[in-house]
């Protein structure tokens, strides 16, 4: 497979990892919308939104929980933040392995230029 983040999680890509357990993995993209830009993934490889199915229901939520404990650990939780998915070619989705991104550390604009 040649997917850039199954890559990262496997050791043969380099990343600032910053939290690591047996479903999930976060680290630091390479090309930061804001001060503090992490990618939450899952360590099986699902391709997009579209593709999740009833018995991702609790990764999903770990996503979430992980990128809040995250968000609190770098220190922006209490001024806020933002969490997007994307989802194929016009969501804007890049890299086809599901991802969720967490965006801190400063005002986000509203609609996201």
């Amino acid at each position: 497979m040649d997917c850039i983040f199954c890559k990262i999680k496997a050791g043969e890509i380099p990343a600032q990892i910053v939290y690591r357990d047996d479903e999930i993995i976060a680290f630091r993209d390479i090309n930061p919308k804001a001060p503090s830009h992490l990618l939450v993934i899952p360590n099986r490889h699902i391709e997009t939104l579209a593709d999740l199915k009833e018995e991702d229901t609790n990764m999903i939520g770990r996503l979430v929980l992980v990128a809040n404990q995250i968000a609190s650990e770098e220190g922006f939780s209490e001024n806020g933040y933002r969490l997007v998915m994307n989802c194929r070619e016009h969501g804007g989705q890049e890299v086809y392995h599901l991802h969720l991104h967490l965006l801190g550390g400063r005002q986000m604009m509203w609609p996201p230029g």
